[in-house]
């Protein structure tokens, strides 16, 4: 016989308008910290900019939209969060009792064009300084954001970015370093 398990309810309450685009990107990713580790609470915590114990704990006081709806109260971030819900950025799935946040698809598209965005601007950074340890860290991210990341690679750089690339590609795996062939070949390609 299996225990019953009590799951924690919740109940949305989502704001009545529409979130601006710009909203949408700073919940998204203030979500990217929060996804599979916790639920509405701590993302409106977060967004709020709150010292919470558990904030600083998991370092999200680090993440980019730390306090960005600082004047907001916890209930209006509650309700965009919400909002986010039902307009199908963020679904709600449960581990066990608990309810957590989750990316829906078009969510998590914006995350994946957010953080490939901050990690060009991390890659021209090093490029400019001559360090590459950068692209060590890329190995276990994710396929589908290292490729849009090489996209813009591709798209927005130049022969400058080419050692950086030969770096990363001694340390990520034969799909990864396929696509970084493709990306150096275009960039000598359109040098000439």
């Amino acid at each position: 016989m299996t225990k019953k398990i009590n799951r924690v309810q919740y109940e949305l309450n989502p704001c009545k308008s529409r979130l601006k685009g710009k909203e949408i990107k700073t919940i998204i990713r203030g979500a990217e910290d929060v996804v599979y580790e916790g639920g509405r609470t701590l993302l409106a915590k977060l967004l709020k900019g709150s010292k919470d114990k558990k904030i600083i704990e998991y370092g999200l006081d680090k993440n980019p939209s730390y306090g960005a709806f600082k004047p907001e109260s916890i209930e209006e971030i509650t309700s965009m969060i919400d909002r986010m819900i039902k307009d199908h950025y963020l679904r709600i799935e449960y581990d066990y009792r608990l309810p957590l946040l989750a990316y829906e698809e078009e969510g998590l598209k914006i995350a994946r064009e957010i953080i490939s965005d901050e990690y060009f601007q991390k890659v021209r950074d090093s490029v400019e300084t001559g360090n590459f340890r950068l692209a060590e860290t890329f190995k276990d991210k994710s396929r589908e954001m290292i490729f849009m990341l090489l996209e813009k690679i591709r798209d927005k750089g130049s022969e400058k970015f080419m050692p950086f690339l030969e770096h990363w590609k001694n340390h990520d795996y034969k799909k990864v370093q396929a696509r970084i062939n493709n990306v150096i070949f275009d960039l000598k390609k359109f040098k000439i």
